[in-house]
């Protein structure tokens, strides 16, 4: 008998295979919603209610141009990494603004989004932005765009897309990548010692102090 986790898997790989191309910039959107409904059961791609659209202020262009002058600094100044800047706002305080980082330090998750994001956090002494905009330089790789998921990230702004740059930096080719089934995907992931993972699960739900974030 197929395992429930396989099954969903199974189910996830035919939907992601059978799957119409998504513009890359409503990619994570999409697949999120695909994997919630699979793993509910019912096979259907879950539907987000699409938010008003808010209206831009000159406060808003005056953090993403700082962003941009950040992405200069970082790229064609200091060299640090690629050309990338973001600015971390909430209620009209600016918490973070960071360059990519990735050559200085050596470390490829050194995203500008990423930098910043971490540097907000530790700032306000939390794990998550809950209610803070995100300015970018530009459109967040997937990366990025999961640490302002998992930061609880209330809106992002971007300047540049990844169409404006596909000819230096990847991003267009990880989202491509992502929506293949797992065997086809560059990196192949393959599932080993799942029941070992789960004693680790089954352990950690049973404490009354789990992290909880």
């Amino acid at each position: 008998m197929v395992s429930s986790s396989k099954a969903s898997q199974s189910l996830l790989d035919a939907l992601f295979s059978s799957a119409h191309v998504v513009h890359r910039r409503h990619f994570l959107v999409a697949g999120a919603g695909i994997a919630a409904a699979s793993f509910a059961g019912d096979g259907a791609q879950a539907k987000t209610a699409p938010r008003a659209k808010r209206t831009i202020t000159e406060q808003d262009r005056q953090h993403m141009a700082e962003a941009i002058q950040t992405m200069r600094q970082a790229g064609v100044v200091d060299k640090t990494g690629g050309p990338f800047g973001a600015v971390v706002v909430r209620d009209g305080e600016v918490l973070a603004v960071s360059g990519n980082s990735v050559l200085r330090d050596n470390d490829p998750s050194a995203h500008a989004e990423v930098n910043a994001i971490r540097m907000a956090c530790k700032k306000i002494g939390a794990p998550n932005l809950r209610g803070a905009t995100l300015f970018t330089s530009c459109e967040c790789c997937p990366m990025c765009y999961a640490t302002a998921y998992w930061a609880r990230i209330g809106k992002i702004y971007y300047a540049a897309a990844w169409t404006d740059y596909a000819d230096l930096f990847d991003d267009s080719n990880i989202s491509i990548d992502m929506k293949k089934p797992y065997a086809q995907r560059v990196l192949h992931p393959e599932q080993m010692m799942q029941s070992e993972a789960q004693k680790v699960w089954l352990e950690f739900r049973k404490m009354p102090d789990r992290a909880r974030y």
